[in-house]
């Protein structure tokens, strides 16, 4: 299975911390569907993101290793998060998101990322608040 290309960051505006500096978008049905399915743990390490949108809710069969997920809205703001998500689970859907934010375990409490904060994403040469 081929890993799509790394495009951009993550950034909390609200605590000045880095989520991530190598953001892969998952923005089609195959990508959306396939997300970090059947990776190796190595390839999605500290610093490593994948943004799914439109996206309300995720699971994680056939991943092979624990991650953390951000639930963003329209406007970036995290409104809900899931910690050390286990292989073969299925995560809440939440009407409030508009996109979801997968991170490599431990990431939310490494950087102090709570529900509330401001999340920047910046897709290549682009700067989005969570959709806009």
């Amino acid at each position: 299975m081929s890993v799509p290309e790394s495009t951009g960051y993550v950034l909390n505006r609200s605590r000045s911390a880095m989520l991530a500096t190598r953001l892969t978008v998952a923005d089609t049905h195959w990508s959306r569907f396939l997300g970090l399915m059947g990776r190796d743990p190595t390839t999605f390490a500290d610093g490593d993101a994948l943004w799914i949108t439109p996206c309300r809710g995720v699971h994680t069969f056939a991943m092979r290793f624990p991650i953390d997920v951000a639930y963003l809205d329209r406007e970036g703001v995290v409104v809900h998060m899931e910690r050390n998500l286990r292989p073969w689970r299925v995560a809440p859907v939440r009407l409030k998101a508009a996109s979801v934010l997968e991170l490599p375990d431990n990431t939310l409490k490494a950087t102090g990322t709570d529900v509330g904060d401001r999340v920047e994403i910046s897709v290549g040469a682009t700067r989005k608040e969570g959709m806009r």
